[in-house]
C-alpha cells in the first residue's frame, strides 16, 4: 500500500453530485463511489456514466478515489464494465463470505486495480484470514456493521458491544493474512460519538475507519492521526532501548514500563509512519 493516508473511508451515494462535491470536501482521505445500498437500482446506470469524471475529480481534490461495486453475483459485472473505464485507485465489494468471490474479483478486473473485500456477516468472519489472503492485489479488508449485526440476529447501539467480538477478532484476521483492517463505520449522526468509536477502534489496533457521514471524517482523522504525545513517547522508547542495549542490557524501563524487543519494534514503526501521515487538524478559530 501506498505511504498516502487513509484513515477515513467515506461511503458515498453512487448518483448523488451533491453528496459528490461535499465528500471532497469532508476532509476524509478516500472516497467511495458506492453502488450497493447508498444507489438504488434504477440510478446504477447514472451512477456508472459518473464514474470516470468523478473519480478524477476526486483525485483532483486530492483525495484516493475508490468505488464499491455490487458482488458479481447480482450486477457487479455490469458495474465493473462501466467504472473500471475510470480507473479508480480502489475496487472494494460487499458481502464477501469466500476466497473464490475475491480471485473472482481479482480476474474481472484484470488483476490491475486495488481491492478490498468487505466482510459483513459471520461466515465471512470466520473465513476472513483466507479472504485476505486469496490475492495479492487485496489491500485491506473492511468490516461492516449494519449488515453484520442484522446476520448475528441483534441491534446496533451506540456503544457497539454487540460487535466487540466481531471487530477485535476481525482485526486478528487481518493481521495474520497480512492485509489492512478497516473498522466499521459508526451510524449515528453526532460526531462525538464517531470520534469515541474511533478511539476504541484505535486501542485495537485498527489504524482506519470507514464512515458514511461527511461530518464525521475530520473527528476519525484526528483520532486516528499520530499525536505529539505519542511520537514524544516513541522517542523516549527507543532512545531508552538503544541506550540500554549499548549498556549490555537487555531491556530499558521507561515510566515504569519494561520495554522489550516487540515494543522497541513498535515505536520504531510508530516513528517511520509518522513521516507519511499528516499532523491531526487543527481546530478552527472562530
Amino acid at each position: 500500500m501506498s505511504p498516502r493516508p487513509r484513515r477515513s473511508w467515506l461511503f458515498v451515494p453512487g448518483a448523488d453530485a451533491a453528496a459528490h462535491e461535499a465528500a471532497a470536501r469532508s476532509g476524509a482521505d478516500v472516497l467511495i463511489q458506492e453502488l450497493e445500498d447508498f444507489t438504488p437500482p434504477e440510478r446504477r446506470p447514472e451512477a456508472r456514466a459518473r464514474a470516470a469524471v468523478l473519480y478524477d475529480r476526486w483525485r483532483k481534490a486530492g483525495k484516493i478515489a475508490a468505488v464499491r461495486v455490487n458482488p458479481l453475483e447480482s450486477c457487479g459485472h455490469e458495474d465493473l464494465t462501466a467504472v473500471l473505464k475510470g480507473r479508480p485507485d480502489i475496487v472494494l465489494m460487499p458481502k464477501v463470505v469466500s476466497p473464490d468471490q475475491v480471485k473472482a474479483l481479482e480476474h474481472a478486473t484484470g488483476g490491475a486495480f486495488d481491492l478490498v473485500p468487505n466482510v459483513e456477516t459471520a461466515a465471512g468472519l470466520l473465513n476472513a484470514c483466507a479472504i485476505g489472503k486469496a490475492s495479492r492485489k487485496v489491500i485491506a479488508m473492511l468490516v461492516a456493521s449494519e449488515d453484520m449485526v442484522a446476520d448475528l440476529g441483534t441491534n446496533r447501539s451506540r456503544g457497539g458491544e454487540e460487535l466487540a467480538y466481531v471487530r477485535a477478532r476481525f482485526l486478528v484476521e487481518c493481521r495474520a493474512a497480512g492485509v489492512e483492517a478497516i473498522d466499521c463505520p459508526y451510524t449515528f449522526s453526532d460526531a462525538k460519538g464517531a470520534a469515541a468509536d474511533a478511539r476504541y477502534a484505535k486501542q485495537l489496533g485498527y489504524r482506519m475507519k470507514s464512515l458514511i457521514a461527511t461530518g464525521h471524517a475530520e473527528a476519525i482523522n484526528k483520532v486516528l492521526s499520530i499525536s505529539a504525545v505519542e511520537l514524544k513517547n516513541a522517542r523516549r522508547i527507543v532512545q531508552s532501548f538503544e541506550q540500554a542495549r549499548k549498556e549490555g542490557k537487555e531491556r530499558a524501563k521507561v515510566d515504569g514500563k519494561l520495554v522489550e524487543v516487540p515494543i522497541y519494534s513498535a515505536a520504531k514503526r510508530l516513528l517511520s509512519s509518522a513521516a507519511h501521515t499528516p499532523p491531526p487538524p487543527r481546530k478552527k478559530s472562530r
